[in-house]
C-alpha cells in the first residue's frame, strides 16, 4: 500500500488505526510524544504479525521536530504516501467561564496546528509539484465537532470543527496534485483511556447508551476500519468527504 505515518499512535484509536493499516500493507510509522514504550508495543505487535513498523518520536505542535520525523520515515520506510492525523488531547474541563487557558491553548497547538504542519510535511513529499506521486491523508475529527460539548469540552469540540473546516480546503486545494483528503468523524469509543474512566463514572456509559441510537460507544476497530477505507484505493472517489462513525449520535 505504502508508507504511513499515523500521529498519536501509540494508544487508542491511533493504536488500532496503526495495527489494522499494517494488516492491509501499509509500512506504517508509530508517532508517539512521550511513551515510548507504549509506541515499541505497537510496533512488537505489528511485527509478531508480520507488518513493519517503526516508532517516531515527535510532538506535532513543534514544526523541527515533525520535520525531523517525516525525515526519519523517509530514510527508514522509504516515501510517505499516507498521514492519519489523530494526535490529540482534551483542553478544559467545564464551562467557558472556568477555562484553563493554558490547558485550552496545548490542546488548539496540538489538536489544530499539529495537523496543519503534519500535513504539510506529508505534502511536501507527496504532492506532484514537489516530485510526489500523489497521496492521502486522512483527518480525525469528532462527533463533538457537532455536538458541541457544552459544558464539558467546548474547545475540545471548537478543535476539532476546525478540522472539519481544514478537511474541506485541503481536499480542494490538494486534489490537483494527487493528494486525497477525507476526515473520520468517531463518537464515543471504547478506548483503554474511556474504559478506566468508565469504571469510577458508569453514568458516563450511561449517557452514552440514551443519547446514541446504537445505544453503545464504539470499538476501537470500528472506528480503523473507517480510517483504513478512506485510506484505501476502495474510497478513490472521495475526497472532501466526513465519515460520521458515531453509531447515530450525530447525523446530517
Amino acid at each position: 500500500m505504502g508508507v504511513l505515518v499515523v500521529t498519536g499512535g501509540s494508544r487508542g484509536i491511533g493504536a488500532g488505526i496503526c495495527i489494522l493499516a499494517a494488516k492491509r500493507g501499509w509500512s506504517v510509522a508509530v508517532n508517539y510524544t512521550s511513551d515510548e514504550t507504549a509506541a515499541k508495543a505497537v510496533v512488537a505487535e505489528i511485527e509478531a504479525e508480520g507488518g513493519t513498523a517503526i516508532a517516531v518520536q515527535a510532538d506535532v505542535a513543534d514544526g523541527k521536530q515533525v520535520e525531523a520525523m517525516f525525515a526519519s520515515v523517509d530514510r527508514d520506510l522509504g516515501p510517505v504516501t499516507g498521514l492519519v492525523n489523530n494526535a490529540g488531547t482534551n483542553g478544559s474541563t467545564g464551562p467557558v467561564d472556568e477555562l484553563d487557558e493554558d490547558a485550552t491553548r496545548r490542546m488548539f497547538d496540538i489538536n489544530i496546528t499539529g495537523s496543519f504542519l503534519c500535513a504539510g510535511a506529508a505534502i511536501r513529499r507527496m504532492a506532484k509539484r514537489h516530485g510526489g506521486a500523489g497521496g492521502v491523508i486522512v483527518n480525525i475529527s469528532s462527533a463533538a465537532a457537532k455536538h458541541g460539548g457544552p459544558g464539558s469540552y467546548i474547545d475540545y469540540a471548537a478543535s476539532k470543527a476546525a478540522i472539519d473546516a481544514f478537511t474541506y480546503g485541503l481536499a480542494r486545494e490538494q486534489a490537483a496534485q494527487g493528494i486525497r483528503v477525507n476526515c473520520v468523524r468517531p463518537g464515543a469509543t471504547m478506548t483503554a483511556m474511556n474504559i478506566k474512566w468508565m469504571e469510577t463514572h458508569p453514568e458516563y456509559l450511561d449517557g452514552i447508551k440514551a443519547a446514541v441510537p446504537l445505544a453503545r460507544p464504539a470499538e476501537v476497530n470500528e472506528i480503523a476500519e473507517a480510517v483504513c477505507y478512506m485510506l484505501s484505493d476502495a474510497s478513490s472517489y472521495s475526497t472532501g468527504a466526513i465519515l460520521d462513525v458515531s453509531g447515530g449520535w450525530v447525523c446530517p
